[in-house]
């Protein structure tokens, strides 16, 4: 049987390899598509038996579409004898901050007071090499205008049809069947990820913990949308940027107000405050006031919908194992907590403050950094202590020290300023929200944030070389 899977995924693999190897774009629209339905397509083939070492191959079909890519763009500027772009600050930035995670990993851990294993570094080097990769990709792509709008329509379809198979779900299928349909266990088992969210069996092991709200009640918890992505955080990036991508066309409304929908269910509030900004940012860039009064109608909605949501919101109801460790929860946590969304103590923001301030410290007490592997869910899925986490500033910093950290923001600052300068106003607001969000949480640790939006921030930053010389020639003497 297995080996039955493997040649039906080499056939596929092949075909979209080839097609990629044909158009480098294609990679793009296949992350956009394809990286929205990952996390539930390995989570039905685990399902279905295929685990283990032939699940982790099946799942590596992002990196090797990538790697095609790349080597097709790299053949095509070694025969042309030329890069298909101008090499800027921002692209030496690219290049200084993947340089430091390379030599980050070959350094022994115990030079760095690390003890991060073998397989911790592999995984870690992914994570932070990955938007290298997309973002060189993206720079190296010569897109037009018809196939910016085509992206723009395929993103804003796919986030479209995420929303609306969440929201169905949440109202439609028990919670239950979450909790037996293997998810459970293709996260701790395939992934290495221990939950303690609901559907705790004997072995103390459940759902991801942001599969719902839990608002205080002993009763029922209120259900976030996590649809095909399997999680509320990231469902709700693909929403946000989708948002933010519109194209401004009236058949558009309905598709990005179904998006919206989405988003409200996900329970975000970084994710929709994040919006807010975005607009605003997006107001700035193209000096248009439109979006400031969109920004502050999604401010009002995320206030309201904090209120409102808890009273119309799908609700599950807690197993008898959940209740016990909820109460074991309870006893051990200090100080006040509240189910009020918008509340100081509600635990998530919490949470998300206090792994800031640690993170802060840790990266001040310790600059050099502690090597790959130590931080955030790479260390959660390897058993490793985690020196910092939640944030991927912090993060960088525990990991490659506070020079990685500075290579990192200030390569995010120059993507900005670049999209900014090459009047890609909505890319601009997009990429600047995702910074923001990237404050308070792993947002690359997302592959469809790390592949997707870094690769189009490439392709849209200036113009690439060969569009400069086409401008020259049709530039009257």
């Amino acid at each position: 049987m297995t080996a039955l899977e493997l040649v039906v995924y080499a056939l596929l693999l092949a075909v979209a390899a080839a097609a990629v190897w044909r158009r480098p774009v294609a990679a793009l629209y296949l992350f956009v598509v394809g990286l929205a339905l990952h996390n539930a397509v390995m989570a039905a083939l685990y399902a279905a038996g295929v685990r283990g070492s032939t699940l982790t191959a099946i799942a590596a079909w992002k990196e090797i579409l990538l790697a095609v890519a790349l080597a097709r763009v790299i053949r095509d500027a070694w025969q042309q004898r030329a890069l298909p772009f101008r090499p800027m600050l921002v692209d030496w930035l690219a290049l200084a901050y993947g340089v430091l995670v390379v030599l980050y990993a070959v350094i022994p851990q115990s030079a760095l007071d690390g003890v991060a294993g073998k397989h911790a570094v592999a995984l870690a080097l992914k994570h932070d090499i990955v938007p290298v990769g997309a973002f060189f990709l993206g720079r190296s792509l010569q897109l037009g205008r018809d196939q910016l709008r085509r992206l723009a329509w395929t993103l804003l379809g796919t986030a479209a049809f995420v929303a609306l198979l969440g929201i169905v779900d949440v109202y439609a299928v028990p919670i239950g069947w979450w909790r037996t349909n293997g998810v459970v266990d293709y996260f701790r088992k395939q992934l290495g990820y221990d939950y303690h969210g609901t559907g705790l069996n004997p072995k103390v092991a459940g759902l991801p913990e942001n599969f719902i709200y839990n608002t205080g009640s002993e009763q029922h918890f209120l259900r976030r949308l996590v649809s095909t992505f399997l999680s509320p955080l990231a469902s709700g990036y693909l929403m946000l940027v989708a948002l933010l991508l519109l194209p401004r066309r009236r058949v558009a409304i309905p598709f990005g107000a179904l998006a919206f929908a989405g988003l409200l269910f996900t329970f975000s509030r970084s994710s929709l405050l994040a919006l807010a900004g975005g607009l605003v940012v997006l107001a700035l860039a193209s000096r248009d006031w439109r979006p400031v009064v969109l920004a502050a109608v999604v401010v009002a909605v995320t206030v309201g919908w904090a209120h409102v949501f808890p009273k119309i919101g799908p609700t599950g109801k807690w197993t008898k194992a959940d209740l016990v460790y909820q109460q074991k929860q309870a006893h051990a946590t200090k100080g006040p907590t509240s189910g009020n969304a918008l509340s100081e103590n509600e635990p998530s923001l919490h949470e998300h403050l206090t792994e800031l301030k640690d993170g802060i410290h840790t990266v001040i007490h310790h600059p050099q950094g502690f090597g790959l592997g130590n931080v955030g869910q790479t260390a959660s899925r390897t058993g490793t202590p985690i020196k910092a986490g939640e944030s991927n500033y912090t993060e960088m910093g525990a990991e490659l020290g506070i020079l990685g950290a500075l290579l990192w923001i200030a390569w995010g600052f120059a993507v900005l300023v670049g999209l900014w300068r090459a009047r890609a106003v909505r890319m601009t607001a997009a990429f600047a929200a995702i910074l923001a969000l990237a404050i308070q949480t792993d947002v690359i640790g997302d592959p469809w944030v790390a592949y997707v939006v870094w690769a189009l921030a490439g392709a849209l930053l200036l113009k690439t070389r060969p569009q400069e010389r086409l401008a020259d020639a049709a530039t009257p003497a």
